[in-house]
């Protein structure tokens, strides 16, 4: 390959792509999600400044996520934790965990954006009368969530707001010499969205300790809210925000 030839070469392996360069499409795509309260001593360990948590609502968004067509990936599952939080003005979500089971989603996740996505085996499904989301890591279970299934009917427009809030995300990459090379809070918001069907009901949700997959270390205090939602949308690009080699925390 010449000099070209190699800067157009954006993923590894150069000559077996884990994924294609196109911005993916989702069909159908379903959010399973469950509000909670918890700790506000364990938010503040994991949500990097220059992002605020608001200290007298200690939350946290599990979630599942079923794509029924996702474009270049096809059907795959995700769960994992957003938690509110405020940048400046702004308030949105910190992305911080996302367990996956299609590897080239997480690879094009990790490189293109800064999506904190890692192997798991989630699911999304229903169990007669109840909706039901779970996580293991290996064969270790480390998530149940459940929800009465299509109880009430929830706002479109309140559903909108939730998967379009902005997101924040981490993106570190390390040097050659262990030092960081890339350390940037990264921001994206979603806002090609169709929403075709929104339900809310009474929800449960079970954490269970795991060294590699720490979703308890945020436990289950309260459970604030939960909804179920289907969609058609497209994730929006992400923009550097905040450089931590080179910028000071604005707040």
């Amino acid at each position: 390959m010449n000099r070209a030839q190699v800067l157009r070469t954006l993923t590894t392996p150069a000559t077996a792509p884990a994924y294609a360069p196109v911005a993916a499409r989702f069909t159908d795509r379903e959010y399973f999600s469950i509000v909670y309260r918890t700790d506000p001593e364990a938010l503040r360990a994991v949500v990097p400044e220059p992002l605020h948590v608001d200290p007298g609502e200690p939350l946290v968004r599990f979630e599942v996520m079923k794509m029924g067509d996702a474009t270049a990936y096809g059907p795959y599952v995700e769960a994992g934790q957003a938690i509110p939080v405020r940048f400046g003005d702004e308030h949105g979500e910190y992305l911080h965990a996302m367990y996956l089971d299609s590897f080239a989603a997480t690879a094009a996740g990790r490189e293109v954006s800064a999506y904190p996505k890692a192997m798991g085996t989630p699911a999304l499904y229903a169990d007669h009368a109840a909706l039901v989301g779970t996580l293991d890591y290996g064969s270790v279970r480390v998530a149940t969530a459940t929800m009465g299934y299509k109880h009430h009917p929830l706002d479109p427009e309140h559903a909108r707001g939730q998967i379009t809030v902005p997101t924040y995300m981490l993106k570190s990459v390390p040097g050659y010499d262990g030092t960081p090379r890339v350390c940037e809070l990264v921001r994206t918001q979603i806002t090609d969205l169709v929403v075709k069907e929104a339900h809310t009901g009474p929800a449960r949700l079970q954490l269970f300790a795991h060294v590699l997959a720490p979703l308890a270390d945020l436990p289950v205090c309260e459970i604030v809210s939960a909804s179920h939602i289907v969609t058609d949308l497209t994730l929006g690009p992400a923009v550097a925000v905040h450089d931590y080699l080179t910028e000071e925390d604005p707040s």
